[in-house]
């Protein structure tokens, strides 16, 4: 027998999976490649999830159990048991074995002294290709006809998805 999502505790598990990922749900909805709008009314209660939409959520974040998004039972993410009522009592380590595996521990940001000409190499031709396409686009957008001929372009400024921005204006 097939029942009925309850809304007001799905939007609860969505606010979890927010939550979890500290992400906003314009965010969120980007990512699902959902419009904004549809999931403010959503969060909002003013309308009910589409399977498509619970699809787009299991799609793309693999975490969240499917079973788990539409009734609450289950576990997010998954895997991960609840032991709400058990105290399991986790094994303390050492102090020469967290010593070891500090010693053992690679930094994220170190590179290997063979390494490192490399990677510098390899960072200074991204860097300048990405120069290149910037002043290509830059070059491309500045030469687009304004609806005016008595117009001229004052500046131009690409924004990148990741936040940032460049400014050019044309050279007087």
């Amino acid at each position: 027998m097939f029942t009925m999502i309850n809304t007001e505790d799905f939007i609860k598990r969505l606010e979890t999976i927010l939550d979890y990922y500290s992400i906003s749900a314009s965010v969120f909805a980007d990512q699902i490649g959902v419009q904004r709008s549809g999931l403010s009314h959503l969060l909002s209660g003013r309308n009910k999830p589409s399977l498509d939409f619970v699809m787009r959520i299991t799609d793309n974040y693999p975490e969240v159990d499917l079973y788990w998004l539409l009734h609450g039972k289950g576990s997010f993410p998954k895997g991960e048991a609840k032991h709400e009522n058990e105290n399991i009592a986790q094994p303390t380590p050492s102090p020469s074995t967290v010593n070891e595996a500090k010693n053992n521990f690679e930094d994220l940001f170190s590179v290997p002294e063979n390494k490192s000409e490399e990677v510098e190499i390899n960072q200074q031709e991204v860097t300048e290709k990405l120069i290149e396409e910037t002043k290509e686009s830059a070059t491309e957008i500045a030469s687009i006809p304004v609806a005016h001929n008595h117009s001229e372009v004052e500046q131009v400024v690409i924004f990148y998805k990741d936040g940032t921005f460049k400014h050019y204006k044309p050279k007087a």
